[in-house]
């Protein structure tokens, strides 16, 4: 069964908001879920809020809808930048040391985006962020939205591509079958669509992880060793010579 993820929550500064959107999202079958701080730097030496702590919003984590375990809830950092340049896209795809490059949708792109760059970033593990809520508010953005996102795809043929909310309200979050229909809209094939709220979001994450380290990151998983009476787990070749 896949894990879906909605890395865009934004965080404001109403908790009942918040915590409602993220039980919204748990009844949806959402498993994964960011709380997304933005800053918009104006200034040279501003300070970032302290993030959000789970503990503030929930004593227990809501359970996800047609699964037994609760939801779990990430801390994220967005930092805008106000001129959506070529110029600072081509740096974020080649140089900067980040997880998402998001794609602005709430005005049309003042350029067209290039192949080499995007490339590089598609080799370096970075993850192109599409958010939908701006589609549901505005006939406008709606069409910025399509416009921008059948952009990409033309360069990127759906290859890390991850689909947010961007929601600010529980109203403006869907489910994830519903954001992977969305994802037709935008030009992705019925496999990325799925994986833009799936794969791609489990990507982002471990990419996030392997920038703690030197080079990547391991993760193991203990097996449990089975006890010595259990037939059960023995092959069958040696159960015929325990017999015999």
């Amino acid at each position: 069964m896949a894990v879906f993820a909605d890395l865009d929550l934004r965080a404001g500064s109403d908790l009942k908001v918040l915590r409602g959107m993220v039980e919204t999202a748990a009844h949806l079958g959402y498993s994964v879920v960011a709380i997304n701080h933005v800053v918009d730097f104006k200034e040279k030496k501003q300070e970032i809020e302290k993030p959000v702590v789970v503990s503030e919003l929930f004593t227990t984590l809501p359970i996800v809808q047609g699964k037994s375990r609760p939801i779990k809830i990430l801390t994220r950092l967005t930092i805008i930048v106000t001129d959506p340049s070529h110029c600072n896209v081509l740096v974020a795809c080649t140089h900067l040391d980040v997880d998402l490059v998001c794609i602005t949708v709430t005005e049309k792109l003042p350029f067209y985006f290039k192949r080499p760059p995007v490339n590089v970033a598609i080799d370096r593990g970075l993850g192109f962020e599409l958010v939908y809520s701006p589609a549901i508010k505005d006939s406008t953005m709606r069409r910025y939205t399509i416009s921008n996102a059948l952009n990409l795809m033309q360069i990127c043929k759906g290859k890390n591509v991850i689909i947010s909310s961007a929601a600010e309200r529980p109203l403006e979050i869907r489910g994830p079958y519903d954001v992977a229909n969305l994802g037709l809209l935008f030009g992705l094939s019925e496999v990325d669509a799925k994986a833009a709220v799936s794969t791609n979001c489990r990507a982002a994450l471990l990419h996030g992880e392997t920038r703690k380290t030197a080079f990547g990151i391991v993760s193991t998983v203990k097996k449990p060793r089975p006890s010595e009476g259990d037939d059960d787990s023995l092959p069958a070749c040696k159960k015929a010579k325990c017999e015999g």
